[in-house]
């Protein structure tokens, strides 16, 4: 076997927020990608809308920079692969790992291996890949870097590491001001015998094998990921594992079934920093796109013509969650805003409200997103799709409403199996870390909800760190009750733990639902009557329509309610005409809670303008009728 000593092929793996991004500007920054005039924002890897509004990274992405050894020599490139940090984008994570042979494992200095480390780690171990750990943000005022590095430790050992994963390398860093060294610093301080990544990047020179290719081997590429082009269409980012990649080389393509067909690569482009440039051959080792394909799909292979052989698929975990995504029903379908004005549609664009405009949108999404399913239904206008996690559906039907469609959205369900006759559901692995005094909230909280308490820490700081293993249903609204008992001071992160015989019923939102019973606008003095039978979620002027839900009932059952009730004027002065009434300011839910929110006879209408809950039967007498059977 030759090896390729030019190049290195490493992924960036941590927990959400524990800073991987701000690590790829640092090293961008420093190995010279940027001229020095260049105006650079922070976090530049998301270049997504959603992602920089959220703080999160959701998709995948590759960069390249070109280290200059300090001992002199020819540079070497560093393909660096920048993956989420959330277990719903699990899919992404996956198809990262298959990019490279090394990962760099990313620790918060304070708050140490959390779920999401677990399930990125035990990615990383199961694809026998050698780990670089980096703990981060030494700088922390409550930094404890010796009991966080026991907790990664632990964690290995926990994952069945070998020997030689367990001998891993640690990296102490700050991100934030590019400063890294392998000296470990005090707690709350930045590496003081360090001005910059030096340390690092030689860390990762002697830790991360170099490629190996056999010479007389046939051509074989990885598709991992894809992208688009205005001019080339359909880009598919490869590795190529054996042989040479050229521009107009004419090579084979073995399809997911099996199928081959012989195409010619049209563009062959290498990265450097965060663009992609022209290039004539890329070679063993190298992540590399390329354009001529339009069909191709992420797991595929390019192979030499003569002697076609077919890399291994892409696989990921088995989908949780589920949630039905349909065309938009509601009275108000093609309307724009709310208030004065709906009646009239507005110009909007694009407006997207049919089912074939729906299910084209979903199969394209299929093309890039390894870890979605969609499944049809019994009605022609409504499709099941299947993710990770509720918050990767919730991104979706986001990106999908900034493009101008319009959904009816079902309550989120959990994926069952059947496992030896037995029904069995996904259950995740809860950690919270909340302050001493809400524990027993908190555990009640999980105990309505099934969970069952692993673990308990005191660090002795004031906070207490949990471990629950809970159905996944039982997560389903969570969240915003969490932040309501722990007065938004408690923090929580789950990943997927496996399959678990079925928990029986859950009942967790105790609440009814106050609901509009005709069409109209919301009135203040309605809004005034209405205020001490709940919490209201419209605000003044906004258009209702009969099914729609207004609020939060303070009582169990479900209550229709008149909110477009007027004043009568009379020419009489009343004795509490001074007297002065305040609105109570509206509940604005976002789409992950109105998500949260809903029950089964439930579901959430989104558009471009606006997020609705309303019932599944909009008829006040039909639903009537419907729980009168059930009852019966």
């Amino acid at each position: 076997m030759t090896t390729r000593h030019d190049i290195r092929n490493v992924a960036i793996v941590a927990h959400v927020d524990h800073g991987k991004t701000t690590l790829v500007d640092a090293m961008l920054k420093q190995a010279g990608a940027f001229a020095a005039h260049q105006h650079l924002d922070d976090r530049m890897m998301d270049s997504n809308d959603l992602e920089r509004e959220k703080g999160i990274t959701i998709l995948a992405k590759n960069t390249a920079v070109k280290y200059h050894p300090k001992e002199g020599g020819a540079p070497i490139t560093i393909n660096i692969i920048d993956t989420p940090g959330h277990a719903d984008f699990g899919g992404e994570v996956e198809r990262g790992l298959s990019m490279v042979d090394a990962v760099v494992l990313l620790v918060d200095a304070s708050e140490g291996p959390l779920p999401q480390t677990r399930f990125v780690l035990r990615k990383a171990l199961q694809a026998k890949m050698p780990v670089i750990l980096c703990i981060n943000k030494t700088d922390r005022p409550d930094s404890r870097i010796d009991e966080v590095v026991n907790e990664t430790y632990d964690l290995f050992l926990d994952l069945d590491a070998t020997e030689e994963q367990i001998e891993f390398p640690i990296v102490y860093a700050c991100a934030r001001d590019g400063v890294a060294s392998l000296t470990k610093p005090e707690d709350g301080t930045v590496p003081a015998d360090s001005e910059n990544l030096e340390p690092f990047f030689s860390t990762i020179l002697s830790t991360v094998p170099a490629p190996e290719y056999d010479e007389a081997a046939p051509l074989q590429a990885h598709v991992t990921n894809l992208d688009a082009d205005n001019f080339l269409g359909r880009i598919a980012l490869v590795r190529v594992e054996q042989g040479e990649l050229r521009k107009g080389q004419t090579v084979t393509w073995i399809k997911r079934d099996g199928s081959q067909s012989n195409v010619r690569i049209t563009e062959l482009l290498m990265t450097e920093a965060l663009t992609r440039k022209p290039a004539e051959v890329a070679g063993p080792g190298d992540i590399c796109a390329v354009a001529g394909f339009p069909d191709i799909m992420i797991g595929e292979t390019l192979a030499d013509p003569e002697n076609p052989i077919a890399l291994p698929l892409i696989t990921v975990d088995e989908p949780a969650i589920s949630m039905t995504i349909g065309t938009n029903t509601s009275p108000m379908v093609g309307r724009g805003g709310s208030g004065k004005g709906a009646d009239a549609k507005s110009v909007v664009k694009d407006r997207k409200v049919t089912a074939r405009q729906v299910k084209d949108r979903l199969d394209r999404e299929l093309i890039g997103n390894v870890s979605l399913r969609v499944l049809d239904t019994e009605r022609p206008d409504a499709w099941e799709v299947q993710g990770r996690g509720e918050l990767a559906l919730a991104i979706l039907v986001e990106q999908m409403r900034r493009e101008g469609f319009e959904l009816t959205i079902g309550k989120p369900q959990v994926v069952t199996q059947v496992v030896d006759g037995k029904v069995h559901e996904p259950v995740e692995r809860m950690t919270v870390d909340v302050p001493e005094e809400h524990m027993g909230a908190v555990t009640q909280l999980m105990g309505i909800r099934k969970g069952r308490m692993d673990n308990m820490s005191n660090h002795g700081s004031g906070w207490v760190r949990m471990e629950f293993v809970v159905p996944s249903r039982g997560l389903i609204g969570f969240r915003t009750e969490f932040l309501t008992n722990t007065r938004g001071t408690g923090i929580a992160h789950s990943i997927h733990e496996g399959l678990e015989p079925w928990f029986g019923e859950l009942k967790t939102r105790n609440n009814g639902s106050l609901v509009a019973d005709r069409a109209g606008s919301v009135t203040p003095f309605a809004m005034i009557n209405l205020q001490e039978r709940g919490v209201l979620f419209t605000a003044p002027g906004t258009e209702v329509y009969e099914g729609m839900i207004i609020g939060e009932n303070s009582r169990a059952d479900d209550m229709d309610v008149n909110i477009t009730k007027e004043k009568k004027l009379t020419n009489m002065r009343a004795a509490s005409a001074d007297n002065t009434e305040n609105v109570v300011p509206p509940r604005n839910l976002s789409l992950e809670q109105s998500l949260e929110f809903c029950r089964d006879d439930e579901c959430v209408e989104v558009t471009p303008e606006a997020v609705r809950i309303r019932k599944v039967v909009l008829d006040q007498k039909e639903r009537g009728r419907t729980s009168s059977r059930a009852k019966r």
